[in-house]
C-alpha cells in the first residue's frame, strides 16, 4: 500500500469506534465490515491485493476488537450495527463509498445499502447473502431467546464480574475450537486485536452480549424487500466449503434476485474464512469488481 496503516478512532455516545485505515489520503472509499466475533484484523491479509487506488476503512464492530461495549442494558442488533456504520461514514464525512464485507458484516451492509442506496456504489458480500432471514414462525421464540439470555446474563453479572483469564496458548486453542476452519496465522491475526492483557494473562475483548440472539429478526419477505432496494453494483463470493456448499432455499432466492439485476455471484475454493486464510483466491474477484464498477467509472480531476 502507498501509505503505512493508521488506527481509526470514531467517538460514538458509549465510547468509540476502532479500526484500522489503509491506502491514500483521497483514495476512493472503502468501508470493511468483519464478521461475528471477529475484527477487523480478519481484512488484513487481504486488503494490500486490492486496488491501491482505494482508501480502505475497516471497523471493529461495537462489542468486538478493541471498539467499545455498548451500555449496560443495550441489545447488540442489526439495526444497532447499521447506525453504528452511518455514525463512521458521518464522521469520516464519507458521502459515497464502497462496502467490503463477511458474513453477520456482510448482512448488515445489506440493510445498510438498502436504508440508504445513494451512499453505497459498489457492495461485495463474503460468504454471505447480504441478508439473514428467520421464518416467520420463529420471530417470536428468536426475540424472546435473545431477551432471556440477555436478562440472565445481567443476573449473572451481579455475582460474577470477573472476566475468564487465559494464557495465550489457552486463547488460541478456545478460537481454534470454535472456528476449526481458520488457519494458524489467521487465528493469531484475530488475536491482535481479539484479546487484551490483564495481570496474570489475556482476556477477550469482544463483549460476550454478543453472542445473544438478535433480537430484531427480518422475515424472507423483508429480506426481498430490502434487497429490492440496492442500487449499488454487487459482488457475491461464496466458499465452496462455507456458506457456499449448501444454500438452502432462502438463500437461493436471494442469489437468483442478484443474478435477475445483473450483479455477479462467483463461488471459490475455501471455507466460510477463505478471505483471511487464501486472501490469493478471494483478491482478484474483489479488485476487477472495483476497478470495473468504482474506479474506472471515475472521471480524473
Amino acid at each position: 500500500m502507498a501509505k503505512e496503516v493508521s488506527e481509526l478512532c470514531v467517538p460514538v455516545p458509549w465510547g468509540e469506534i476502532r479500526g484500522k485505515i489503509w491506502g491514500p489520503d483521497h483514495g476512493h472509499p472503502v468501508l470493511c465490515l468483519h464478521g461475528w466475533a471477529d475484527n477487523c484484523g480478519t481484512f488484513s491479509p487481504l486488503i494490500p491485493l486490492l486496488p491501491k487506488a482505494c482508501r480502505y476503512v475497516a471497523v471493529d464492530l461495537a462489542g468486538h476488537g478493541l471498539s467499545s461495549h455498548r451500555r449496560p442494558g443495550d441489545f447488540y442488533s442489526f439495526p444497532a450495527y447499521v447506525a453504528d456504520v452511518r455514525r463512521v461514514a458521518d464522521a469520516l464525512q464519507l458521502r459515497k463509498f464502497s462496502i467490503i464485507a463477511h458474513s453477520m458484516g456482510a448482512d448488515i451492509a445489506g440493510i445498510f445499502s438498502a436504508l440508504y442506496p445513494e451512499m453505497v456504489d459498489a457492495l461485495v458480500l463474503l460468504d454471505s447473502y447480504g441478508f439473514l432471514p428467520t421464518d416467520l414462525k420463529e420471530h417470536s421464540k428468536v426475540m424472546r431467546q435473545g431477551m432471556d439470555e440477555m436478562l440472565q446474563f445481567e443476573k449473572r453479572e451481579k455475582t460474577e464480574k470477573k472476566k475468564r483469564v487465559y494464557t495465550y496458548e489457552k486463547a488460541v486453542d478456545r478460537l481454534v475450537a470454535a472456528n476449526p476452519t481458520l488457519s494458524e496465522q489467521s487465528v493469531h491475526i484475530l488475536l491482535e486485536r481479539g484479546l487484551v492483557q490483564v495481570d496474570k494473562g489475556f482476556v477477550f475483548s469482544r463483549d460476550l452480549r454478543v453472542h445473544f440472539k438478535n433480537i430484531v429478526p427480518i422475515s424472507m419477505e423483508q429480506s426481498l424487500e430490502m434487497q429490492s432496494r440496492i442500487q449499488a453494483s454487487v459482488l457475491v463470493v461464496l466458499g465452496d466449503k462455507g456458506f457456499g456448499a449448501a444454500p438452502k432455499s432462502n438463500q437461493l432466492k436471494l442469489l437468483q434476485r442478484y443474478r435477475e439485476r445483473n450483479n455477479t455471484v462467483v463461488a471459490v475454493s475455501g471455507g466460510h474464512h477463505v478471505h483471511l486464510n487464501d486472501p490469493k483466491v478471494v483478491a482478484p474477484f474483489v479488485s476487477d469488481f472495483l476497478q470495473t464498477k468504482v474506479l474506472s467509472q471515475q472521471l480524473p480531476a
